[in-house]
């Protein structure tokens, strides 16, 4: 998966991903409207807001970038319609060329693990593999150890796919658990790195990075910098830019030599940039992402330049 990230990266020239996490306040009243008068006022209407609102963003952007990251708690909180609702954004995000990374921060053992695992494996069932999520990586949290992990591993070797391990996120109290030192020396999130650095070793990927790779926070830019030295081979997918404050000058040091090694996710920052007003009048959500993502890519650009 990351090689055919790096690959799409390329194609599209340049290091982002668009995050959907979308919420009723950033919902143009048209498209609530919509799904209220088909299908009445419920959980089955929320779904279809949530499809319409997802479709017009991937329709708008699906030619500057090489992926979404859909968050699926947004689409959970409205019960089993919400969940189809974000299947079927996956599999429309697919069918537009993009790839899809899952952020299901997942973390679990044994069994478990396993039956998260088919987020990204599949779910077998009388003979047949079924692919319910249309994943090509999802987020995982490290707490409980390489017992929350080695499934996805499997899976990452099996059928090609990726992760990103939390390693150092990018809200304030984060720190408050990673950044602790240990007697041993060093913080968490360093140790967690070496964790995440050794599990990725027997998934190497053709262009030089594993398919296990790292969550680190754009707004702390000095441990992006470390991290990037600790973790060479491990690809970054990099939270906080835009609405939490970070820009493209504080990720020069997330990137290697060339310029590569992580994608940049902003997801407010876009799915929410039609509600700045403006020349779309304040509803065109598409041409106002369309817009907002063009701005992150100069910014990135200028910035690795």
């Amino acid at each position: 998966m990351i090689d055919r990230l790096i690959e799409r990266i390329d194609a599209c020239g340049a290091p982002v991903v668009v995050g959907l996490d979308p919420v009723c306040s950033m919902v143009p009243e048209r498209l609530i409207t919509e799904a209220v008068e088909t299908h009445g006022r419920g959980l089955a209407a929320a779904a279809h807001m949530l499809a319409a609102f997802s479709r017009e963003i991937i329709d708008a952007v699906s030619d500057l970038t090489p992926a979404v990251k859909p968050q699926i708690a947004m689409y959970e909180r409205f019960g089993p319609e919400g969940l189809a609702a974000y299947a079927e954004t996956a599999a429309y995000a697919r069918s537009k060329g993009l790839l899809v990374i899952g952020d299901v921060k997942r973390g679990d053992i044994s069994s478990t693990a396993e039956a998260y695992a088919a987020h990204i494996g599949g779910a077998e069932f009388a003979g047949e593999l079924f692919d319910p999520w249309h994943e090509d990586a999802v987020t995982l949290n490290p707490y409980l150890g390489v017992d929350g992990i080695r499934p996805f591993l499997d899976v990452c070797e099996k059928a090609g796919k990726g992760i990103f391990v939390l390693v150092k996120t990018s809200n304030p109290s984060g720190a408050e658990l990673q950044d602790l030192v240990l007697e041993r020396g060093g913080p968490v999130y360093e140790h967690v790195a070496g964790l995440v650095s050794r599990w990725g070793e027997p998934c190497m990927g053709a262009r030089g990075y594993s398919r296990v790779g790292a969550v680190v926070g754009a707004t702390f830019a000095e441990q992006g910098r470390r991290l990037r030295k600790l973790m060479p081979h491990t690809f970054f997918l990099v939270p906080g830019y835009g609405a939490q404050g970070a820009s493209g000058r504080d990720l020069r040091g997330f990137f290697d030599a060339d310029g590569r090694g992580c994608v940049v996710n902003s997801s407010r920052g876009i799915t929410a940039a039609w509600q700045k007003g403006g020349r779309f009048g304040g509803n065109d959500v598409g041409a106002a992402a369309r817009e907002a993502l063009e701005a992150m890519r100069k910014d990135l650009k200028e910035a690795l330049a």
